[in-house]
């Protein structure tokens, strides 16, 4: 059991960024001047390609590690956990080699699955929480199965977990989140593995939350202060966000904008409600789930049109919420499942020669902000109240307007989450059993924003009816 003056070390598998930072665990507040960051720099291809350098980012992470190392952090350290990204594929040689790059969630290449009338998509997506998409392994591997000839299939957590500790394993979290997890038993999911054409022995073995591992002995010279610290199994960023953010009850919607966002709620899984077709459904450990919506467009999306403009300033300054004439469609990456509208579909209506930078900057932020309400609307009706919101991530933490337009656009007051390191945070408080709080500003709704913004939202889903429409084109 981890004493509450030890320290923990996370480690935050990113898509932009990879991080190690100790926390304190007593409450997983970072320490102060205690993070070390690598860069990450996918790869995009116009087949459709996005992905990452297995070693390279391995390497860089390592990296990470030997910073703290240098700068005296990794001195009682009590317990180390991992985020990580859901959705990564890595297929294998017989040897635990990588015969591909790592296949990030944001890589549209794939396979047509002619599964016939008996195939039950709505039965499957209850028990597994997932469609039958390009996003989940149920369609990857038969697309790696038809260009490589694996012997295995394995993600990137799991694969750095393999690195530190010589067991190549996974969590309920992160199995959960390759589409082949049966949600109520938590094992893999017998017709799900037909569909992808493996059996369980391909894939990682899923451990139980409680499960420790330990470095390997050549990290011992390295890291020496690490030796026998056990290390818990990753867990889904999302969920991990969630509980960082402080969103960890059924009454409390997190809504996290990092690359992508995500409007989520954490739930038992026994009694969970019955999922709609909209929603997916993940494991965050062996007792909860989280269910939600997430948006392929959020912290991408404002960090290429400050820079494509040229803006002096992140904020649209000048600009009054809900006031820009234009209505951004926010599918510049196209949309997460159940939805089919491929990358570089995003659309602006009623521009005109007076809009300045900050209209379209304006437009766009308020576009992602009515898309996340799409989804929290659809969780108030599942959990049959108007749920609790916080904010948390790097996208919330970077921009007060921001901040301020997803208060009026959801017209209900927020708290904001104080600390930008929501996943790290998140895994940190799932291991150890503790219950972080925001403890961020409260936000309450500007009433002229929230009626500006309502008076959009009629108008909103029209076009963007539309944009669906034109992206089949």
């Amino acid at each position: 059991m981890t004493k509450t003056d030890d320290r923990v070390l996370a480690l935050d598998l990113g898509t932009s960024s990879a991080r190690a930072l100790v926390l304190s665990a007593a409450d997983a507040a970072p320490i102060p001047g205690a993070l070390a960051r690598h860069k990450i720099s996918p790869t995009y291809g116009h087949d459709g390609s996005a992905t990452l350098d297995l070693h390279e980012y391995v390497e860089g992470l390592l990296g990470c590690l030997d910073e703290l190392q240098q700068n005296g952090q990794l001195d009682e350290i009590g317990a180390i956990v991992l985020s990580s990204q859901w959705h990564s594929i890595v297929a294998l040689d017989n040897k635990g080699g990588a015969l591909t790059p790592v296949i990030t969630w944001a890589d549209t290449r794939t396979v047509d699955l002619d599964l016939g009338t008996a195939f039950d998509e709505p039965a499957f997506h209850t028990r597994t929480g997932a469609w039958l998409h390009r996003l989940y392994w149920t369609r990857r591997i038969p697309w790696l199965l038809a260009s490589e000839s694996p012997a295995a299939f394995a993600g990137l957590p799991d694969l750095v977990l393999e690195r530190l500790t010589g067991e190549r394993v996974t969590s309920v979290s992160i199995a959960s989140g390759t589409g082949t997890l049966d949600l109520a038993t938590g094992a893999y999911d017998d017709e799900a593995l037909d569909i992808a054409g493996v059996k369980p022995d391909r894939l990682p073995s899923i451990v139980p939350t409680g499960w420790t591992g330990t470095l390997r002995a050549e990290y011992a010279r390295r890291w020496p202060g690490l030796v026998g610290v056990p290390v818990h199994p990753p867990t889904g960023d999302g969920a991990a966000s969630n509980v960082g953010t402080g969103g960890y009850d059924i009454g409390t919607a997190a809504v996290t904008v990092g690359t992508s966002a995500a409007v989520r709620v954490v739930h038992p899984i026994d009694d969970a409600p019955e999922l709609p077709w909209e929603l997916w459904r993940y494991r965050v450990d062996d007792q909860r789930a989280v269910t939600g919506m997430a948006f392929s467009a959020a912290g991408n999306l404002h960090a290429w049109l400050t820079g494509l403009l040229q803006l002096e300033s992140d904020e649209p300054t000048g600009v009054e919420i809900g006031a820009s004439h234009a209505i951004a469609i926010p599918f510049m990456a196209g949309t997460r499942p159940p939805a089919t509208v491929p990358g570089g579909s995003g659309v602006y209506f009623g521009l005109s020669f007076d809009d300045t930078a900050a209209d379209l900057l304006a437009a766009s932020l308020q576009g992602a902000s009515l898309e996340i309400d799409r989804g929290l609307r659809q969780l108030d009706a599942l959990f049959g109240r108007k749920l609790d919101v916080v904010l948390g991530g790097g996208g919330i933490d970077a921009s007060e307007w921001w901040r301020r337009c997803l208060t009026a656009t959801f017209d209900r007051p927020t708290t904001v989450c104080a600390e930008p390191e929501v996943g790290a945070r998140g895994a940190a408080a799932i291991a150890l059993g503790l219950s972080p709080s925001p403890g961020g500003e409260h936000l309450t709704p500007v009433p002229a924003d929230a009626e500006r913004v309502a008076g959009l939202r009629d108008r909103y889903e029209t076009l963007r009816a539309l944009a669906v429409q034109a992206s089949a084109i």
